[in-house]
């Protein structure tokens, strides 16, 4: 899987439930990426889908997603899914926002809610198909 796509997957608390259902719905394109997630992100999708090749960093308030910012500014992460909570304040929002300005900076697609994250995944799955059977 060396040339595989990498992908950031970070919920804000009341979004995990919905990514890990979006985890689960995308079992099969997600198998085909590295995928790295936050701490309890990660936890609840490595639980629930035990097979997928995932990666769990800190907590994002501990430092995991300044972990995810470090990996984009070193190229090392193809696409950002974040889904943000945008109704409930968060204490480590400066972190939230330096992530996403990351993601900007270094052009990196970035889904912030499913209906996005399905169209990024599978654009990004097929682009990356087409590259590698040219």
């Amino acid at each position: 899987m060396s040339d595989a796509l990498t992908i950031a997957l970070v919920a804000h608390d009341q979004k995990k439930d919905d990514m890990v259902a979006f985890a689960r719905r995308h079992t099969e394109l997600l198998s085909r990426c590295r995928l790295v997630a936050t701490g309890t992100t990660g936890g609840r999708i490595a639980e629930a889908l035990p097979t997928l090749d995932l990666t769990r960093l800190r907590s994002g308030p501990l430092g995991g997603d300044q972990q995810i910012g470090a990996m984009i500014a070193e190229g090392g992460i193809d696409a950002l899914v974040f889904f943000v909570d945008p109704l409930t304040p968060m204490p480590h929002d400066v972190d939230v926002k330096a992530l996403m300005r990351l993601a900007i900076v270094y052009d990196i697609p970035m889904a912030l809610n499913g209906a996005t994250a399905e169209i990024l995944l599978n654009a990004l799955l097929a682009q990356h198909t087409e590259k590698a059977h040219a």
